[in-house]
């Protein structure tokens, strides 16, 4: 219990560390959140501080998931009698709240795309990719970035259902529909998070991508 309690409270510190505050507050002389959406993402950071700053911060936020996954892994390996597939969703939906709610930034922090994005690449390189190709077509095709993320935080737990190669902890005799719960929770906190974006695109309304800026 005690490595469960400590890898959710490793996890949640490192989301917690919000890169787009602290790197538009370094590149731009403000904190992001004061600026556009409000929202302390990879997307705001495009629009409020820039190409570069943004790209900067989508990678620090995808390492973020990666790290934390990575971690449950090397603790899964010393300590043998763990459960390593439940420590493994444990860090990955702990990052994902340290990265929405960041105890360093009176918890305002981002929503958790760019972290689940490392997070689900490192549980499951295939469905990850999948994912992240369904993501980009979207947004390619509508240009509104929210609807990519919110359709691929909701094709995650399907693909749980159908497909059981490549996980990265799958103890023989399991399946991968082990994950299907973990799926659910990390697409819910995805679409929790872009409960005002879905509004907005249900009306019509959401902004959409513009790279002719900056």
């Amino acid at each position: 219990m005690v490595a469960y309690i400590l890898m959710a409270i490793i996890a949640y510190l490192i989301g917690s560390i919000n890169f787009s505050i602290i790197i538009s507050k370094r590149m731009a002389g403000f904190d992001v959140r004061e600026k556009g959406s409000g929202n302390a993402g990879t997307t705001n950071m495009l629009r409020a501080v820039g190409k570069k700053a943004a790209a900067i911060t989508l990678i620090c936020d995808i390492l973020k998931g990666v790290v934390s996954i990575i971690i449950a892994i090397v603790i899964g390996n010393i300590a043998k009698d763990l459960n390593r597939e439940l420590l493994l969703q444990i860090a990955g939906i702990a990052v994902v709240l340290g990265h929405t709610f960041p105890i360093f930034f009176q918890f305002k922090g981002g929503k958790g795309v760019a972290t689940s994005l490392g997070v689900l690449l490192m549980s499951n390189w295939q469905i990850g990719l999948i994912c992240l190709v369904f993501a980009v077509v979207l947004i390619i095709l509508t240009r509104i970035v929210s609807l990519g993320s919110c359709a691929a935080a909701v094709l995650f737990p399907v693909l749980t259902l159908f497909i059981n190669d490549h996980y990265t902890i799958l103890t023989d005799g399991k399946d991968g529909r082990i994950y299907l719960i973990y799926s659910i929770i990390l697409a819910i906190i995805v679409l929790y998070n872009h409960r005002s974006n879905i509004k907005r695109i249900l009306d019509g309304t959401e902004n959409k991508l513009s790279l002719s800026k900056k």
